[in-house]
Formats: structure tokens, sequence, C-alpha cells
């Protein structure tokens, strides 16, 4: 029990039901089908969203461009089904190989130059948007077919949304790679301390572009469900978020100065972020104030994981 408490996911998991049992004391219909429909539409979204800033978390960089690159993936996902009259399985894998050849330009120029990842990926951010903006003129793509439409909002078994799907796909193998795949372990060494990981034969540029590589793909991924979700092609995909990809990360537990993340400590972050969002729409909330609480999150996960270490280090020294 006691090893149970002390890893990521245990704090995040009691939090997450001890706010269901008490918003649902409440308000019973926190639990209501449609509820449950709408929490996990947001975060099977979300989900993706928050693994594409962990991969590269993973590796002790920050990747701002992510809603870029998945506001590309959506509006070129739209566009090609409207403008092109590509059918939604070609236009959706197009879309997802934009989104991988984003983060491979991002992971080159950050491996190729060794300039900060943070100011690679803040002028990259720039650039998608700025292509973004130039395909659409600032306007929607409307002509989304209706099969995409029925997949992002109709559900089988109830309330679950045919989402969960392609969501639980993508969660198996994301945990698969960084913990039973050489490349996931490579990630995870070169954020905990590249020189050594060089040492030891790692490819520490080859394991950036493919890091990165990867986090593209997974915000195209986001990018795409968002169209289906929204049922239009909207200029606007991505601008919201940087925050949120952070917030869940740090929520469970990923260290960002690399080398340690969660798969489901961050699942169970995007969990507490959904359920959080929607306390404030039941309880007639201003939704404005998500961003200062998931602020307040980032700053209370930062801290505990601060104290933890500090606490690890304190008593290291005493034996």
């Amino acid at each position: 029990m006691r090893r149970t408490m002390q890893t990521d996911w245990f704090g995040p998991l009691a939090i997450t039901i001890l706010a269901m049992a008490i918003i649902s004391f409440f308000n019973p219909a926190f639990l209501s089908p449609l509820n449950i429909q709408v929490l996990l539409l947001a975060i099977t979204v979300n989900m993706l969203i928050a693994f594409s800033q962990m991969i590269i978390i993973a590796i002790g960089q920050m990747n701002l461009a992510v809603g870029a690159i998945g506001g590309l993936a959506a509006i070129s996902f739209a566009g090609m089904m409207q403008v092109w009259g590509l059918s939604p399985p070609v236009a959706a894998v197009l879309a997802a190989l934009i989104g991988l050849g984003a983060g491979i330009i991002n992971g080159c120029f950050i491996a190729g130059t060794g300039i900060s990842a943070f100011v690679i990926t803040l002028a990259t951010l720039s650039v998608f948007k700025g292509i973004n903006l130039g395909i659409t003129r600032a306007q929607p793509f409307y002509g989304v077919p209706q099969s995409v439409k029925d997949f992002g909002n109709t559900t089988f078994l109830g309330p679950l949304p045919w989402f969960v799907l392609p969501a639980a796909l993508v969660f198996g193998l994301v945990w698969y790679m960084l913990n039973r795949l050489p490349l996931g372990r490579f990630i995870l060494a070169v954020g905990g301390n590249a020189h050594a990981a060089e040492l030891s034969g790692i490819s520490v540029p080859r394991t950036v572009i493919s890091a990165h590589a990867i986090s593209g793909l997974l915000a195209a991924l986001a990018g795409i469900a968002l169209v289906a979700r929204l049922q239009i092609g909207q200029p606007t995909i991505g601008d919201d978020w940087l925050i949120l990809s952070f917030a869940a990360p740090v929520i469970g537990g990923a260290v960002l100065a690399g080398g340690h993340v969660s798969t489901v400590a961050t699942l169970l972050g995007v969990v507490i972020v959904a359920i959080i969002t929607q306390a404030l729409v039941l309880f007639h909330i201003d939704p404005l104030l998500v961003q200062v609480v998931l602020g307040g999150l980032i700053l209370w996960a930062v801290g505990m994981n601060r104290w933890r270490e500090v606490r690890v280090s304190r008593s290291l020294k005493r034996i």
C-alpha cells in the first residue's frame, strides 16, 4: 500500500475520485449519461494534446507549437475534404502526415542547431499559424462529411463516444513505447541526462527528432478529432492548447527537467482538468475561470514535485 501511495498516479486518482464524489453530491446531474458523454469527449481529445507535450517534457524540452501544429492539421483535414473532395480516411492520413512533418522540422532545427526548443518552437508556432491563416483566410471550412460528424458526436454502449476507441489505442501505444520499446527508454534517458545517454551509445539528435515527430503526430490527431467533434474546420483550433498541454503532465508528476513522465498519471491529469471544467459549467461559474484554475493547478503540481524532490534528497543525505 505504501508503494502504491508513492506512485505518480495515486495522488491524481485520489483527487479524481474525491472531486467526482463531491460534485455529484451537490449536483447529481454530474453523473448523468449526457454529462458523462461530454466528459469522455473532452478527455479523449485533451489526452492527445497532453501526450503531445508529455513526450517533449520527457526529453527535458517544451513544444510551444503544439497548438499551431494541431490547428494546421485540423484545417488541412477539413480543407482537403471540402476543396479536393478527398475521402475522410485519406484526408486524415495526409493531415496526420502534415503533423508528423511539422514535428520532424522542429526536431531537425533543434537537434541540428543546438538552439533552445523554446526559441525554435516559438518561431515555428508563428510560421505554422501563419500558414493556417494563409490557407483559410481566417474563414472556417464547413464541408465536413456527415460520416465524420457522426463519428465525432455519436455513441455506442450508452454514453461511450466512438472517440474512446482510437483514444484507448493511442494511450496503449504511447504507454508501450515509453515502457517497453528502446525508443521510449532512449527518450527518458536523454531527458534524464543527455550527456550520459550519449556516452552510453544513444544518438541524442535522433532521439530529439523522434520525440518531436511523435509530438507533432499526436497534435495532428487531436486537431483531426476536434474537427469531427466541432463539425467544422475552424482556424482557431489549437489556440488555447498550450496551458492544457502543460497542466495535465505536470499534474501527473512529470519532471519539467526531463527523464520522468507517466502516461497513466497524465491521463488522470486530463480527467481532473475535464472534471473541473465541467463542474464550472454545472454550477454556472464563469468558464473563463478555467484558465485561472489551470494556472493554479500547475503551480500546485510543480510545488508538490519540488517538495517531494527535497524530501528525497534529505532522506538520502541522512543515509
